[in-house]
């Protein structure tokens, strides 16, 4: 058995938003609508550990095997229009809902997992019945546990594009959720986790705001503590048996005051795995603080790829 400490250091990368779309208001209140152009493209910087670095001032870890972009060629064709999003635990697809609707009002289909988060496997099936409904090529998000699912789900995805890693787990071949999280050490989040007679995690609600959710309202923050949706913590153990960032393009949103995950290890992340840095001055949830800022770093993400295939 896996040390209690780790497991609670693992799991605590999930995404940890479940919040209805009234409460999302809040936070993110909606823009007026707007048809398809080109915008400016958010603060992105290549993979490479000392650009991310420059986003905390902090020394980023040296990569590990970075994997450069493949080329446009091994994409399919035609522009990026579709985004499916991933959650993670604790959570539902509602904690997407600020930028659900930010990317629909700059034309987007959008589509948002709903994960049972009974298991990886449970939750990878999930995201391929998403996948199937989609017309053309689609950029595939993961915010937290949601990027190891992306992980697994992309490499054998013809019509994904390209991956956007949110403050999110990137396992390495046959690694798992607690694989990919050695080298976070202790944060402050890390005791905030009980497990239930099931076998099932939660969040104390007491500490939720302050150690994952600081930079969202506290109301806000009461309502996503009592919504949270509990994950099985043997899903945490379960290797993925491919990884489709080896070949896709793919993007990675640093939360640079991020209190569940650290900021060091995301940029040693994104460093291993090739993908262009976003830093984004956001606790944890950043899809619920920063819905306008995440969302413009999935529009940048897409239209680079759609660029890359004209």
């Amino acid at each position: 058995m896996l040390p209690h400490r780790q497991l609670r250091a693992a799991v605590l990368c999930l995404c940890f938003a479940g919040v209805s779309t009234s409460a999302l208001a809040q936070t993110a209140p909606a823009a007026p609508p707007m048809q398809p152009a080109p915008a400016e493209a958010p603060t992105v910087q290549q993979p490479a550990g000392d650009s991310a670095s420059q986003a905390t001032g902090q020394p980023a870890p040296a990569p590990t095997a970075a994997a450069p972009n493949p080329s446009p060629a091994a994409m399919p064709g035609g522009p990026v229009r579709n985004i499916v999003l991933v959650h993670g635990a604790f959570v539902d697809g509602s904690s997407w809902n600020g930028v659900v609707a930010k990317l629909q009002q700059k034309g987007y289909h959008v589509s948002s997992v709903q994960n049972p988060l009974t298991s990886l496997a449970d939750d990878v099936a999930a995201t391929r019945r998403v996948l199937a409904r989609e017309n053309g090529p689609v950029l595939l998000v993961g915010h937290s546990w949601g990027g190891v699912v992306i992980t697994e789900v992309a490499a054998n995805a013809p019509n994904v594009a390209g991956l956007v890693y949110v403050a999110a787990l990137a396992p390495q071949l046959h690694e798992s959720a607690m694989d990919a999280m050695k080298g976070n050490g202790p944060m402050p989040a890390d005791t905030a986790l009980s497990k239930d007679a099931n076998g099932f995690l939660w969040v104390d609600r007491a500490r939720y705001h302050a150690d994952l959710a600081a930079d969202v309202p506290e109301i806000v923050a009461r309502v996503l503590a009592a919504a949270q949706v509990p994950i099985a913590a043997s899903a945490f153990a379960e290797p993925v048996d491919q990884v489709g960032w080896k070949d896709k393009p793919s993007w990675y949103v640093v939360t640079t005051k991020d209190r569940a995950v650290s900021p060091d290890l995301q940029k040693a992340i994104a460093a291993r795995i090739g993908a262009k840095v976003v830093p984004i001055a956001s606790s944890h949830l950043a899809p619920v603080s920063h819905a306008g800022a995440v969302a413009e770093a999935i529009d940048h993400a897409a239209r680079e790829l759609s660029r890359q295939q004209q």
